[in-house]
């Protein structure tokens, strides 16, 4: 990622300062001795002089002259700090200032604004928090102000902030909750540190009360003010190896930042499904992001697990589900279809069984039917969660279920129960003989009608020729072309606003009229609940910009 991390200061004496800068330096070009892991001869000396260099022609004598403890974090004599990584052959160089006088300027800007009242005040309540600010000249920054516990500084506390400077606007709001996230971690450490020593100082020598008695003292003043001002962070914090932790943690941020997000290349616009997904992922950074700043506790909010977190279970012990056909072959033609059936038309499945890795095996192949904007899953649960809650349900054998439910026909019911006696190890391919399946739904309409898709990939199921990765194949093309309709008609009838009668024919024209048409409508309506919210608010934005023509 081409970015760069500073610590920045706001010295009572100096005004912002830039007290620590990590950038990274990438290879110019592959060669046989710039290969990870081979140190090139001369190559850290060659850097460390020409950091000293850069630091000399960016530090001019009115500078260095106006440079206190505070404002200082190497000497201009240090080297600075070096890591490489192995993989990329990335160099991550950390020093006060930046190498190239360009940087220099830019991070010095940043610096300011940073620490600005102007900028901060309006933005971050008790001028503590992340903001964002930057345009295409100077580069975009985020930054995080906080302050850092001292007892001689006024107020008994210092100004500080860490930047992260990047000239891609979106790829670094798009990092928000990952830089915000880590940043707090640092932040926190060095605030607590810094806690420790000031409540040391304090219980040795109160500065309340001294600064109580001799306020009075004239000569007081411009003593305090020409001393205070210059303790250094490593004074505050009593670490002795804080520079070398924080190109650590710097050098870290960065390649983690830079590597955590990737370009796809995408044969066309991106799916629904791609969309969601983008969405859930946002909503839950942003989630654990709000836990992490809030008081008592940094953990993430208890109760079931997400999605994204319980469908990376294929390396559990025992037999697994592994595709929709080997799923119909342990349940039977028909009892698979019935499930199916609930799948797509938006009904609660419920698996209750002593295995939670097989029905969350039976969940995954199952969830394949659906765009993932469909799918509300809770894999297994010790109690039963109401319909409005999740559409995939799995549960320990003794939990009882609702009569309300048990008489519904909107839901269906598969108990698993174990085969008692059987003499062969629990594999994939003898689930039939270990387990014994029993489907029950109080559903009174015909199910081997409709709807259209499901006709269609029974028919590729049932089909041994086709192999499971041509039928995986099929079934993706079914979901994009009826999802392709369900734009149509939420378009035709949520926003343009058309009668039942005009729907109708669209919906003819859709092809879903004929055989199965009453299920055909209900997937089409439950699967219009998992369109993006991008898709929406495009269409409704598009309706409101005047894009709609009288004709329409």
């Amino acid at each position: 990622m081409n970015a760069l991390v500073a610590l920045c200061h706001f010295c009572e004496l100096h005004g912002p300062r830039t007290l620590f800068c990590t950038e990274a330096l990438h290879p110019p070009s592959p060669s046989p001795s710039s290969l990870a892991g081979v140190e090139v001869p001369g190559d850290r000396d060659v850097d460390r002089d020409g950091e000293g260099l850069t630091m000399r022609a960016n530090s001019s004598a009115t500078q260095r002259g106006e440079m206190c403890e505070g404002c200082r974090s190497l000497p201009a004599s240090h080297p600075g700090f070096m890591s490489i990584d192995d993989e990329t052959g990335i160099r991550f160089v950390s020093h006060q200032h930046p190498r190239e006088p360009q940087l220099f300027s830019i991070v010095r800007q940043a610096c300011v604004r940073s620490l600005s009242c102007e900028v901060t005040g309006d933005v971050c309540p008790g001028r503590e928090g992340p903001i964002f600010f930057g345009d295409e000249q100077h580069g975009f920054v985020f930054s995080h102000t906080f302050f850092i516990k001292d007892s001689l500084a006024r107020g008994f506390q210092r100004w500080y902030s860490i930047l992260m400077v990047a000239m891609d606007r979106i790829y670094l709001i798009n990092s928000w909750p990952f830089l915000l996230r880590h940043l707090r971690l640092t932040i926190q450490s060095l605030q607590s540190t810094a806690l420790k020593v000031f409540d040391n100082e304090q219980g040795v020598c109160p500065q309340r009360a001294v600064r109580m008695n001799s306020v009075f003292s004239p000569a007081v003043f411009p003593h305090q003010r020409s001393g205070n001002a210059a303790r250094s962070l490593t004074s505050l914090t009593q670490h002795p190896n804080l520079w070398a932790s924080l190109h650590s943690s710097f050098s870290w941020l960065l390649k983690a930042c830079g590597s955590r997000l990737t370009e796809k290349l995408l044969e066309g616009a991106p799916t629904e499904d791609t969309l969601v997904l983008i969405e859930r992922q946002t909503e839950q950074e942003e989630e654990l992001s709000c836990w992490e700043g809030a008081e008592g506790g940094i953990s993430k909010p208890q109760g079931h697990q997400l999605d994204s977190e319980v469908d990376h279970d294929d390396e559990s012990p025992g037999p697994k589900f592994r595709s929709l056909r080997h799923l119909r072959q342990a349940l039977g033609a028909a009892d698979f279809r019935q499930v199916a059936w609930h799948v797509l038309m938006g009904n609660q499945v419920i698996w209750r069984g002593a295995d939670p890795s097989l029905i969350q095996s039976a969940f995954t192949v199952l969830k394949a039917l659906l765009p993932v904007g469909c799918v509300r899953s809770i894999p297994y649960s010790a109690h039963y969660e109401e319909a409005y809650k999740c559409n995939f349900l799995g549960l320990s054998p003794d939990v009882a279920i609702p009569a309300h439910v048990i008489s519904s026909e909107f839901s269906v019911l598969v108990d698993v129960s174990s085969e008692t006696g059987c003499p062969s190890p629990p594999t994939e391919d003898n689930i039939c003989s270990l387990y014994q399946f029993n489907m029950s739904s109080a559903n009174t309409q015909p199910t081997d009608r409709g709807p259209t898709l499901l006709n269609k990939l029974e028919v590729a199921l049932s089909n041994e020729n086709l192999s499971v990765d041509v039928v995986s194949h099929c079934l993706l093309c079914l979901k994009e072309e009826w999802m392709n309709k369900v734009k149509v008609l939420f378009k035709f009838s949520k926003v343009d606003g058309r009668g039942r009668e005009d729907t109708q024919k669209v919906l003819a024209l859709l092809g879903t009229t004929g055989p199965g048409e009453e299920d055909n409508v209900r997937l089409l309506k439950f699967w219009m609940t998992g369109l993006s919210k991008t898709y929406k608010s495009h269409l409704m934005s598009a309706v409101r910009g005047g894009d709609r023509s009288p004709s329409q």
